[in-house]
């Protein structure tokens, strides 16, 4: 159950609120529909309820608001716009990444791909899609969790037919298995057609809350749908018995032997057919629209008319002979969830022509991983569930809870690194950089040996592994603002410690292999061009790589803070870029006079406050980090990371004491 309490959004300046005090429900096991015009506010209610928008009112989802859900990717499926993630990366890297977020198996992206029709572009590009794969995608994307509920945004603008009738088939399937699904629409066509439940609203007022059929008998214009091999004259017949009796009847011809009548009923019609000896093969109350569509609305069960047929050899006059002929009348209409049962639904299936009744055996709707303790049937050896009439096993449920696991982010942050051509493009760049120039270098013959493995030259504010690392760290969290992965469920990236742990762990092995690739790069490449006793093996050469690994990975955590904190990359990038060329000046001239204490003698005075004894190789250790420490990149580094720490947390405070 879907409640949704006295949702009023915040308004902006001198401006009404887009929703005010709107309250409604969406019970479990129906398809309901946010139906409005556009701006009347559907948008701005979904984000009220996601609580992505300040705003009063509150939703219980299950009887428990959005933030007191331990676990929101398990209750709440989303999809709101277009389905966000980098075009780069592939559509079953998408899935895992995600999957990996939400702590649900790899192997569940897969199962969906299968569910959702992608099985075949699971490596194609997000930026080659067309509008109706990548909606599928956004769907499989909303299902990743196995939510109870599903929140769309028109989730058919801009599809086809087609793809229409697939995407509402899957909604009644994830319903029919006692889910609850919610969708906003401007078509009233569309509701009538799709919905068992429509919420109407205007100017972000609730205006009325119907369910399927109500809202078709009272909303829509009702009309009745003929089927003749004699349109042309059944039309005419039924424009001039309206203008004797003078009613307002409107025939409307369409494609092929159909009519549709407007202010008319099925007895009046049949029995002006019946008078002209007219034959009739359908004859069928209709509300809203029949054309195209997911579902035929509202089915019919035949209902027996008597009408002119003629016989062998005879005309088609009054004098014909008579026996009664089973057409579709109104003796009852179905739901729209019966109706939707037995239209054929299925991805691979082209939709049927218009307003055609169908005569083959019904088929299933698209089949959805349920909620966990909700499925039954037979099961294959696997412990997947089968599907009938060969639509492939559905995939098993998760547990009742993902297991809760510290490697969550860094799992996700793993993904989201190596999916992308960027991260290897930059490697490459680097790498090829490093070599260039520790070649040049060395063939001037005034870099000292250090400077020629890191191919760091002065006029560089930092080598290219550093430069490397901080743009990866940059667009670790640039990404999740310009390809907002992570907000198409949560609104903007949020700032959770556990993930800024995770890209900091990431970033910092990424900054590491990195920087040692390129050592060992140019190692190689310098014996190669200048032979092997021209580059000898530094003494110091363990001390030299945890300088060169701290100078990576703080330049790594400097991108990732400022990005983080300013959501953009070039502000990561620029942060890095200016701990070298503009904290370290500043540092040089705060700390350029003559100091009057002197740290001898701090590994002894540590040993004493922390009451341990160490060997005395930790002192020498110890003196080696505090020298490194003391270096100006260092110590620069240092202090600006201390910063962006600081600010990073203080706006995550801020926005939670905001929301």
């Amino acid at each position: 159950m879907l409640q949704a309490v006295g949702l009023t959004s915040t308004p902006r300046r001198d401006r009404t609120s887009a929703v005010d005090d709107l309250t409604f429900e969406a019970r479990p096991g129906t398809v309901t529909a946010l139906l409005g015009a556009s701006g009347a506010g559907k948008t701005t209610a979904l984000r009220l309820m996601l609580e992505l928008q300040p705003g009063r009112g509150i939703t219980y989802f299950r009887g428990r608001p959005l933030h007191r859900v331990a676990h929101p990717a398990r209750e709440i499926g989303v999809l709101l716009g277009d389905v966000p993630g980098h075009p780069g990366r592939t559509v079953r890297g998408q899935l895992r990444m995600l999957g990996a977020a939400a702590g649900v198996p790899a192997s569940r992206a897969d199962e969906l791909l299968g569910v959702v029709g992608l099985q075949g572009l699971r490596d194609e590009r997000l930026g080659t899609l067309s509008l109706g794969m990548e909606r599928r995608l956004g769907l499989a994307t909303a299902l990743l969790g196995d939510p109870h509920t599903l929140l769309l945004d028109a989730p058919s603008a801009g599809l086809s037919p087609r793809e229409t009738s697939w995407l509402f088939g899957l909604f009644s399937a994830h319903a029919a298995q006692g889910g609850t699904v919610l969708y906003t629409t401007d078509d009233p066509k569309e509701a009538a057609r799709t919905a068992d439940h429509v919420v109407t609203i205007d100017d972000g007022r609730l205006v009325a809350d119907q369910d399927g059929a109500a809202f078709a008998r009272t909303r829509l214009r009702p009309r009745v749908a003929v089927r003749t091999p004699h349109a042309a004259r059944l039309a005419d017949v039924l424009s001039r018995e309206a203008r004797v009796s003078r009613r307002s009847v409107e025939v409307v011809a369409e494609a092929g032997s159909r009519l549709t009548v407007f202010g008319s009923t099925c007895p009046e019609i049949g029995e002006a057919a019946f008078r002209h000896g007219i034959l009739v093969h359908q004859l069928a109350d209709e509300f809203g629209d029949t054309g195209p569509g997911p579902v035929p609305r509202p089915a019919q069960v035949p209902a027996t008319v008597s009408v002119p047929v003629p016989g062998p050899g005879s005309g088609s006059g009054p004098g014909s002979s008579l026996r009664a002929v089973s057409v579709p009348g109104p003796a009852r209409a179905f739901t729209p969830r019966q109706a939707r049962a037995e239209a054929d639904t299925t991805p691979t299936e082209a939709v049927a022509a218009p307003h055609t009744v169908p005569h083959a055996s019904p088929r299933p709707a698209p089949h959805i991983a349920p909620h966990a303790g909700t499925r039954s049937g037979p099961r294959t050896e696997s412990g997947a569930e089968a599907a009938p009439d060969g639509l492939g096993p559905l995939p098993p449920p998760l547990s009742a809870r993902p297991v809760r696991s510290p490697l969550r982010p860094v799992r996700y942050e793993l993904r989201r690194l190596l999916g992308v051509p960027s991260t290897h493009l930059t490697a490459a760049a680097v790498l090829v950089a490093s070599m260039v120039l520790a070649v040049t270098l060395a063939r001037s013959g005034g870099t000292p040996l250090p400077g020629l493995l890191s191919a760091w030259p002065g006029l560089l504010p930092l080598p290219p592994a550093a430069l490397g690392a901080g743009l990866l760290g940059a667009l670790s969290f640039a990404h999740e603002y310009r390809y907002p992965a992570l907000a198409g469920a949560r609104g903007t990236v949020p700032r959770r410690v556990g993930l800024l742990l995770g890209k900091s762990v990431v970033t910092a092995a990424a900054a590491l292999l990195l920087t040692l690739l390129a050592v060992v790069a140019d190692f190689g490449v310098l014996r190669l061009v200048y032979g092997a006793g021209a580059v000898p093996v530094p003494d110091n050469w363990l001390v030299l790589g945890i300088g060169w690994a701290g100078l990576a990975i703080g330049s790594a955590w400097a991108g990732l803070l400022a990005a983080g904190v300013f959501r953009a990359a070039v502000a990561g990038v620029a942060a890095v870029i200016a701990v070298p060329t503009l904290v370290v000046p500043l540092l040089q001239v705060a700390f350029s006079g003559p100091s009057a204490r002197s740290t001898v003698g701090l590994p002894g005075r540590l040993r004493e406050l922390a009451w341990l004894q160490w060997p005395g190789q930790v002192d020498r250790w110890l003196m080696v980090a505090v020298r490194l420490m003391a270096q100006p990149v260092a110590a620069a580094l240092t202090l600006s990371l201390s910063v962006l720490l600081c600010a990073y947390l203080l706006m995550g405070l801020r926005r939670r004491a905001r929301w």
